[in-house]
C-alpha cells in the first residue's frame, strides 16, 4: 500500500491534510480528510458566566466572528427567556448580512478564483491572489472592494470589524446612528454591481470545467438549512429544513429540537466532529449545509435581485444541484441576497428605534441559538446552573456539518483524477479545490499567497520515495 499525503491543504481557513492510499496498481483505494488542529472551546467555556459566551466563542474565528456572536447571543436570549426588541432583531440581521457579503467575497475572489481564472494545472507559484491581481486586476479590485464594503458595514454597526462587543444577550448595545445607515446605503449600488459582474463571470466559466463539475462532490446527499415561514431562504432565523437528494422534504426541525434530528460521531482520523441525520446513522445520514444546500432547501430567496439570479441558476442546473463545484455559484447568489436584504432592512424606519436591548437573569436552564453562518448551519447550545454559570456547551459548526460530505467529495475527486504512477500538480490541486468549494473554516488562518511549503511524496511498500513534488 502506498500513500500520497497533501499537507497542508492550501487556501483554506485552518489546517488540514489529505491522505490518499493507493493499491499495488497505483489506483486510489481510500482517502482520508484530516482536520489536524484541536480547539477546546466547548470544554474551557464550562464554569464561565453565560453572558461571557458571545465574547469567548467569537474568538473561535477571526473571519466569521459575527456568526458565532449571533448564534451565541440567541442561545443567551433563550436562557434569559426574553424576546428582543424588534429594532435589535433587525440590526442583528443587518450585521449578519454584512458578514455574509464579506465572507463570501473572501472565499470566491481570494481563495477560489485563482483556480478558475488561472487553471488547476497552472504554475502553483502564480496560482494565488497575486496571480489574479497580475492577470485580472479589475476582478481583484472588485473582490477587495466588495469585502471592504461588508467589513465597513460591520464596523459602522458594531464599532469593530473583528470580535465586536456590540451584539449582546437581549439585543444589541446601542441603536443605529443615522449617518451609519446613510453610509451603508450609499455603498450598496457599487457592491451589487460587483456581485452581478461576478455572477456573469462564473456563468461564463462553467463550460470550461466539465470534468470538475462531474467529479467535485457530485453525489446524492441530504441538504439542510434554515427557511422562513413560506420556505424562503433565511439566514438569521427560522426552522431547519432537511430535504433528500431529490428535493423531497424530510423534516422541518425547530431549533430547540435539533438534537433529535442530528447525531454526532467522532472520527479516529480527525479532530473535527461528524454530524449526521440521526435516523439514518453516520454512513447513510450525510447531509450538506452552506450556500449550495440552502438554495436546494429554500423555495425562493425572497428578494428581487437574488430571485432573478436563482431562477437563472435553476434553469441552467436544475432544481436540486448535486455538484459541490456549484457552491461558488450559490455563494454569489447569496451575496446578492445579502445586499438586497440589507437594503430592505435599511429602508425600514423601525431600524432606528431607540429600544434595542431587553434585560433579565437566568430564567431557563439551557439555551439554543442557530443561524446560517456563511459556511452553513451553526449551532450553539449551552446549559447553565442557577447562577448562570455554564455547566455544558455544545457547538456544531458549519464545517462539522459538512465533514462527511467533504470526505466523500475528496474521495470522488481523487478517484477521478489521481494517477498513482506519476504525480502531477494539477490533479492534487483539484483535490484541494473541492475542499475549498465548501470554504471550510477549520480556524481563522488563510493562505492565499501560494508560498506555503507543500511536500507530496509517493512511496513504495518498503517506504522508498518513488516520486515527489515540492513547492
Amino acid at each position: 500500500m502506498r500513500t500520497i499525503t497533501i499537507d497542508p491543504v492550501t487556501r483554506i481557513e485552518g489546517h488540514a491534510k489529505i491522505s490518499i492510499l493507493l493499491d499495488e496498481d497505483g489506483k486510489v483505494s481510500e482517502t482520508v480528510f484530516h482536520a489536524t488542529q484541536l480547539r477546546g472551546f466547548e470544554q474551557f467555556c464550562v464554569g464561565r458566566p453565560f453572558t461571557e459566551m458571545p465574547g469567548i466563542t467569537a474568538r473561535i474565528c477571526g473571519i466569521c466572528p459575527v456568526s458565532h456572536l449571533l448564534a451565541s447571543v440567541k442561545a443567551c436570549d433563550a436562557i434569559m427567556s426574553v424576546r428582543i426588541p424588534p429594532a435589535a432583531a433587525k440590526l442583528r440581521e443587518l450585521l449578519h448580512c454584512a458578514q455574509i457579503v464579506q465572507s463570501h467575497a473572501l472565499s470566491f475572489f481570494h481563495l477560489s478564483a485563482p483556480d478558475f481564472l488561472l487553471g488547476f494545472d497552472s504554475d502553483p507559484a502564480r496560482r494565488n491572489i497575486l496571480g489574479v491581481v497580475e492577470t485580472h486586476p479589475d476582478l481583484a479590485r472588485d473582490g477587495i472592494a466588495l469585502r471592504k464594503f461588508g467589513q465597513q458595514a460591520i464596523a459602522g454597526l458594531a464599532g469593530e470589524r473583528i470580535h465586536p462587543s456590540w451584539t449582546v444577550p437581549g439585543g444589541v448595545a446601542s441603536p443605529l446612528a443615522p449617518d451609519v445607515r446613510e453610509r451603508i446605503l450609499a455603498g450598496l449600488p457599487q457592491a451589487r454591481a460587483i456581485a452581478l459582474r461576478a455572477v456573469d463571470l462564473f456563468k461564463s466559466l462553467i463550460d470550461r470545467f466539465p470534468a470538475e463539475v462531474e467529479a467535485f462532490g457530485n453525489m446524492p446527499t441530504m441538504y439542510a438549512g434554515l427557511v422562513g415561514p413560506d420556505g424562503n431562504l433565511a439566514l438569521y432565523d427560522g426552522n431547519i429544513r432537511f430535504v433528500d437528494a431529490a428535493g423531497g422534504q424530510v423534516a422541518d426541525v425547530a431549533p430547540a429540537d435539533y438534537h433529535q434530528a442530528i447525531g454526532e460521531a467522532a472520527l479516529p482520523t480527525s479532530y473535527l466532529k461528524a454530524p449526521y441525520w440521526r435516523a439514518l446513522g453516520p454512513s447513510d445520514g450525510i447531509y450538506r449545509v452552506g450556500p449550495l444546500a440552502r438554495l436546494n432547501v429554500a423555495t425562493h430567496c425572497g428578494t428581487p435581485t437574488a430571485d432573478a439570479a436563482l431562477a437563472d441558476y435553476r434553469a441552467r442546473l436544475g432544481r436540486i444541484v448535486q455538484s459541490s463545484f456549484f457552491f461558488h455559484y450559490a455563494r454569489l447568489i447569496e451575496i446578492l441576497y445579502g445586499l438586497d436584504r440589507m437594503e430592505s432592512l435599511l429602508a425600514d424606519p423601525a431600524l432606528l428605534g431607540p429600544h434595542v436591548r431587553a434585560t433579565a437573569g437566568v430564567n431557563a436552564p439551557e439555551g439554543i441559538g442557530i443561524i446560517e453562518a456563511p459556511r452553513g448551519t451553526l449551532i450553539h447550545h449551552y446549559k447553565v446552573d442557577e447562577n448562570g454559570l455554564v455547566t455544558w456547551a455544545n457547538l456544531i459548526v458549519a464545517t462539522g456539518n459538512n465533514n462527511l460530505a467533504i470526505s466523500r467529495s475528496v474521495d470522488q475527486v481523487a478517484r477521478a483524477f489521481v494517477d498513482g504512477t506519476h504525480l502531477q500538480e494539477g490533479m492534487l490541486d483539484r483535490i484541494q479545490a473541492v475542499v475549498r468549494a465548501y470554504d471550510p473554516c477549520l480556524s481563522c488562518s488563510t493562505h492565499a499567497d501560494g508560498s506555503l511549503p507543500l511536500d507530496i511524496q509517493l512511496l513504495d511498500p518498503s517506504g522508498q520515495v518513488l516520486d515527489r513534488l515540492r513547492r
